[in-house]
């Protein structure tokens, strides 16, 4: 089963368990909107990769009413979600069903932004795709990863995990949402934060650093140089 299967088949589920699943949800995703360094009324233009039912692209728009969004995932069945949910945005939303590991969207964009999708990428495929973010990006453009890192050690790890199992099933998640959960979960490939930083750096963004980190989940960021 790919990853697009295993998430198409949980697609009708996803969104209604992302607080129970994400213990720091509302901060995570308010860091997300946060460090986009752009005026509210700015017409930017933005690529959500993995964008999924389109909860981070959401956050965007609320936060940017002039955005420009393009929603890009291999999940027809979420991208229909995500239709749904902008239904009453005609024109500020465009979706693209494609693997962003093979090519990105032609265009340029102020921001790149995604949420809890590129750890299921291995290492290879992550260093490629962060210069494939950066060639698509305008110059003094972002790139924004809000996504699950892992643990520095074995044992850092360990405790991730086992503190994540104890705060979602003390939230009252449902034993159906912790099993989808689950198995999403084996398509995990994470890297730890320093690695992924390092290979932003390496594929020549600036100012690159992580703005939160929560046990394993982390929002980190690069710049692309130059005048926009």
């Amino acid at each position: 089963m790919t990853v697009a299967s295993t998430f198409s088949k949980w697609a009708s589920q996803y969104d209604r368990s992302r607080r129970q699943l994400i213990p720091c949800f509302d901060e995570f995703y308010a860091v997300a909107i946060q460090v986009l360094p752009f005026a509210a009324t700015d017409a930017i233009d933005v690529l959500d990769l993995g964008a999924g039912t389109g909860l981070l692209s959401a956050f965007v728009l609320e936060a940017f009413p002039n955005a420009r969004l393009t929603l890009l995932d291999a999940s027809p069945e979420m991208l229909d979600i995500a239709r749904n949910r902008f239904h009453s945005s005609p024109g500020r939303v465009a979706y693209v069903v494609a693997d962003y590991t093979r090519e990105l969207p032609s265009g340029e964009f102020n921001a790149v932004v995604s949420a809890v999708s590129i750890h299921h990428l291995d290492e290879a495929e992550k260093r490629t795709l962060w210069w494939e973010i950066f060639k698509v990006l305008r110059p003094g453009g972002i790139f924004v990863n809000a996504d699950q890192v892992l643990g520095r050690t074995a044992a850092e790890e360990s405790m991730f995990r086992e503190s994540w199992l104890c705060e979602v099933k003390e939230r009252g998640v449902s034993a159906a949402d912790l099993a989808g959960a689950l198995e999403r979960m084996r398509e995990d490939k994470s890297s730890t934060l320093e690695v992924q930083l390092a290979g932003l750096t390496a594929a020549g963004f600036a100012d690159v650093g992580s703005a939160f980190q929560e046990k394993s989940f982390a929002v980190f960021t690069g710049r692309k140089g130059g005048r926009p």
